[in-house]
């Protein structure tokens, strides 16, 4: 086919695919893209579609293209038409590059799918909300405007199940659908639902809530793949290893395979390749990454260690327990790898089970690890799986142990199945790995999986005792770049961190460079360490506006604080402030304390950033204000004026905002003040850029609002560009924050970018800090941000390119300089705590370890102790709710019920009639990727109370307890803010759905 026209070789595709083509092609935006057809042709084709539906106007469609002028880019023409009319997966079928061709296996997968949508129709088409789903397929990329405009229409026209119908007939025809359509139907409250297609039984759905707040929680017991089993029977599928969970891993779990994909064929060969020990593809985890890893012809790599690394290796391939600390950009990963492959090498030549976790403490890392250093190197002879939160696999954790040699996983995962296995289902490993293992204190996800660990280790001393066979134990290996000192402040204390760190991980020693420390040297390289001061003495009238504001609201409602204007010490006072008002009744000090926060932060922003950032902070704060005190009628009757629900407070609050507002506008604007430390931030970016040939550098930053806001700084300014900065920012995945979080995809991307030279500076918050594999940089720059010991040498280490500089930009009087030098001074301090205990004689370096343990153990049944003693004997009837802001009665307790263990909706009858519901513009502003039905807000005042949600049909009220004030009538009254329900030590019963449904003659 090679040497066939291009031309040729389209209309061939259109022969071979043509059943499947009629599938997906949905005629009408397909033709409206099509200007070189003749309205003739044109209309031939839209009667087909009307007359004898789409299947037929497809074909009519697919004849009028055959027939087409060959040559003057009309197939291509065709092909942008599929692409940019929501046909994607039509296009895949007809790209004469045969890039994005999918295999038989995908289409298998694809088929499957459409299949149990088939089963599950009425199911959906009775319960599914159609339009809030099909908003959020909308905000997720599965559908287009068109897509939307129809299912509005068909709903608007005929109702709700014809909506939906439209809405499933569609979806199936987009491409890797069937993921990012149970993620939309899990955002909008359709869980449920989810967890029929996904097949997750009741048992499953408690489990996952359970862990609902861990972002890893996909990786469950789930035997839903049950239902795809039966599907195969039915349909004689094949029953081999890869299409065993084809479905619910390839179909669900795999990103968008042409995202990634060079268009080699690389999907279809390694589904070809499934089942040999070769490839790590069999789990369908991360096959998006499989032309990267390898291409056919590429030799093995040889695994080989450097003497420094082969020096810290020695102990562990003896098989100690130990913990391997080297610098950021030496290689511990490689060691890692060598001693898992040298354990399993031993294992296999004694005949013993061998099997390899490595736990690390980021989603990216598995990826990262996966791809980089353990595949590459292990696959010609073990199985080797990536597993994470991201991966949605959907078979038990056990399962997949049992399939593989090496798990690389995300710690959490380990621990939800831990929790949830019976002690015969317990997984055997004979290595643990432990990445970033300085985490493993107090109560972190790292140090409850060694608590288990440890309790073993007691009873096997208990076993032994009494001659009865022992538990069988891992081998435990640590690595890190820096154990910190925990914030110390002697040597005693720092010593004491080190050795608590090694008796969590049960480490028979710590293991540092000694004997070929010049060769570590020459491999790491030191960079240039300078601090550029920025000057804080120049006048700054725009701040001096706003602390006048501040000043004039504390006067007008008499607090006076201690501390200064613009700091965290201010803000946690205001905090407090605020809720003592709240429970105090005082409408005014509330509502005033909650403005001078916002105030604080401008001011934040302001030394961080731009006049203008802070600036519009203060402006959307104040517009969303003026929208939620200005409520209409639930009758939404435009003739009917807008009620103002502003109080003296709120007209006072807000007046004095518009009065200033112009003046701080026009401040903002004076480049004369801009901000000192910018000015020196652009200085040492010129300086740094123009230095080298390539350069590459990282902004670390505090908070992802000034990442963003120093990317358009940058990019508002054309001098950087004209010295080749090409930036990104690159923050965390939480959705904690104001601004919208990042996903996994989106962070791999920018580091890809980064990697390839496509971007050159990354602004980053601390995400970027450990661990993930960022490309060496010749200039690392802490912008304001300077956190603890371990966090500067991991930032530092990002520098690693020859000639590199790690530079402080701080402000004179921020303390951010002298806690950068504590810091080097705690640095120093860990590598001698280091030192001593790895002098310390092994006898008395046992016993203190032993003693740490036991310290552990008991700590941790103390605080199980204290967690179940945590009364919930409160009778829901002894509550009641008042509004936070005008202080009426909302609800008791006893109106209270809780959905899934995590919603709590109001049940109480006529409840409506206190609230009006409208927009939520906050969540709109943030182009928040997930969607809310509207936010419920204070008939009387305005106060947000919560929002509402859809469940399993019904519109409820969801209250966030931060908005009220709980009063206590036992034996005296108390009145008490909470930040979360879990705090309020009450339980609720589960909402009554049959109490609450519309009965079924309304129908």
């Amino acid at each position: 086919m090679a040497e066939e026209s291009r031309d040729e070789r389209f209309l061939y595709l259109i022969s071979c695919f043509r059943p499947r083509l009629k599938q997906f092609i949905r005629v009408q935006p397909v033709l409206d893209l099509l200007p070189s057809l003749s309205a003739g042709e044109r209309e031939k084709v839209r009667a087909a579609a009307l007359q004898r539906g789409e299947v037929e106007g497809a074909e009519e469609l697919l004849r009028v293209v055959e027939r087409g002028p060959r040559g003057c880019g009309w197939f291509h023409e065709f092909l942008q038409a599929l692409e940019q009319g929501g046909c994607s997966l039509a296009a895949c079928y007809v790209n004469p590059s045969l890039s994005q061709l999918p295999s038989a296996a995908e289409e298998e997968d694809h088929d499957l799918c459409v299949h149990l949508v088939q089963l599950l129709h009425s199911t959906l088409v009775d319960r599914m909300q159609t339009m809030q789903v099909a908003e959020k397929c909308l905000q997720m990329g599965i559908f287009q405007d068109e897509d939307l405009d129809r299912i509005h229409t068909v709903t608007d026209n005929r109702g709700n199940r014809d909506g939906a119908r439209e809405l499933l007939s569609r979806i199936v025809q987009k491409k890797d659908w069937f993921s990012p359509f149970l993620i939309a139907l899990r955002e909008t409250q359709h869980g449920g639902l989810a967890d029929d297609l996904s097949g997750n039984t009741g048992e499953n759905r408690q489990n996952e809530m359970k862990n609902s707040t861990n972002e890893e929680t996909e990786v469950t017991s789930q035997p839903g793949y049950a239902i795809v089993e039966d599907l195969k029977q039915q349909e004689n599928v094949n029953d081999s290893f890869s299409s065993e969970n084809s479905v619910l891993e390839t179909s669900i779990g795999k990103n968008s395979i042409s995202d990634v994909s060079t268009g080699d064929g690389s999907v279809s060969n390694s589904n070809e390749n499934l089942g040999q020990s070769c490839t790590t593809s069999d789990s369908g985890m991360f096959p998006f990454y499989e032309d990267e890893v390898e291409s056919r012809a590429s030799p093995e790599p040889e695994l080989i260690l450097r003497d420094y690394q082969m020096e810290v290796a020695k102990p562990a391939l003896n098989g100690e327990n130990i913990i391997i600390c080297l610098p950021t950009g030496s290689g511990k990963t490689r060691v890692a790898v060598y001693i898992t492959k040298d354990h399993l090498d031993k294992k296999k030549r004694a005949s013993e089970p061998g099997k390899v976790i490595v736990l690390v403490n980021k989603v990216p890392l598995v990826e990262q690890h996966l791809r980089k250093e353990f595949n590459p190197f292990l696959k010609r002879w073990y199985q080797v799986i990536g597993l994470s939160g991201d991966s949605q696999l959907k078979i038990s954790f056990p399962e997949v142990v049992s399939r593989n040699d090496v798990i690389i996983s995300t710690a959490q995962i380990l621990e939800n199945s831990l929790l949830n296995a019976a002690e015969e289902d317990e997984e055997d490993f004979s290595l643990i790995i432990i990445d970033e293992c300085h985490h493993t204190q107090k109560e972190g996800v790292y140090n409850n999986i060694m608590r288990r660990y440890l309790k073993e280790k007691m009873k096997n001393r208990k076993l032994a005792k009494e001659n009865k066979p022992l538990i069988p134990q891992p081998q435990i290996l640590g690595l890190t770049a820096s154990p910190g000192v925990g914030g110390a402040t002697s040597y005693s204390k720092a010593e004491e961190h080190i050795l608590k760190i090694c008796a969590n991980l049960d480490a028979f020693r710590i293991m540092t460079v000694e004997e070929h420390a010049s060769q570590l040297k020459n491999q790491v390289k030191e960079p240039y360490k300078k601090t550029v001061i920025a000057d804080d003495k120049r006048r700054d009238p725009f701040r001096e506006r706003i602390t006048e504001i501040m000043t004039d609201i504390q006067n007008y409602c008499q607090l006076h604080p201690k501390s200064e204007f613009g700091t965290q010490t201010y803000e946690q006072w205001v905090i407090r402030e605020e809720r003592k008002a709240a429970k105090e009744e005082k409408r005014k000090e509330r509502v005033c304390a909650e403005h001078l926060k916002k105030y604080n932060d401008a001011l934040q922003i302001n030394d961080t950033i731009r006049m203008v950032d802070a600036y519009n902070h203060l402006n959307n704060f104040y517009k969303e204000e003026k929208s939620k005190k200005t409520v209409r009628s639930d009758d939404d009757d435009d003739d009917e004026p807008a009620v103002s629900k502003q109080d003296e407070t709120d007209e006072f609050l807000i007046g004095l905002f518009h009065a200033k507002k112009k003046q701080l506008k026009e401040l903002a604007r004076k480049p004369e003040y801009e901000n000192e430390k910018l000015i020196q931030l652009r200085k040492t970016l010129m300086e740094e850029f123009t230095k080298t040939e390539e350069p590459r550098g990282i902004i670390f930053t505090k908070t992802r609002l000034s990442a963003f806001a120093l990317l358009q700084w940058i990019k508002d300014n054309p001098k950087f560009e004209e010295v080749g900065i090409k930036a990104s920012y690159l923050i965390g995945a939480g959705h904690n924050s104001e601004i919208k979080p990042m996903t996994q995809n989106e962070q791999r991307e920018v580091i890809d970018k980064f990697r390839g030279g496509n971007v050159n500076l990354l602004i980053a918050t601390t995400v970027a800090e450990e661990g993930l594999d960022i490309k060496e940089c010749n200039i690392v720059i802490r912008y304001g941000l300077v956190t603890n010991e371990i966090a500067m040498v991991q930032a530092r280490g990002r520098a690693r390119a020859d000639e590199s500089t790690y530079a402080l930009v701080a402000s004179s009087g921020s303390g951010a300089v002298e806690r950068e030098d504590v810091n080097i001074f705690r640095e120093k301090m860990m590598y001698k705590a280091i030192q001593r205990v790895q002098k310390m004689p092994q006898e008395e370096y046992l016993n203190k370890i032993q003693n740490f343990q036991l310290q552990s153990i008991v700590e941790k049944q103390m605080k199980a102790k204290r967690d179940r003693h945590k009364t919930y004997k409160k009778n829901p009837s002894l509550i009641t709710f008042l509004c936070k802001n005008c202080h009426k009665l909302v609800c008791s307790g006893e109106d209270i019920q809780v959905i899934e263990n995590m919603h709590h909706v109001s049940v109480k009858k006529d409840f409506q009639s206190l609230y009006h519901t409208r927009e939520n513009k906050t969540l709109q502003d943030k182009h928040a990727d997930y969607q809310t039905n509207g936010e419920i807000i204070c008939k009387d005042c305005g106060q947000a109370w919560g929002n509402m949600m859809v469940h399993r049909g019904l519109d409820l009220p969801c209250l966030k307890i931060r908005n009220f004030v709980v009063v206590f009538e036992d034996k005296k009254t108390t009145k008490h803010i909470f930040k979360k329900w879990g705090e309020l030590p009450v339980r609720f019963p589960s909402f009554d759905y049959a109490a609450h449904c519309p009965s079924s003659d309304e129908d």
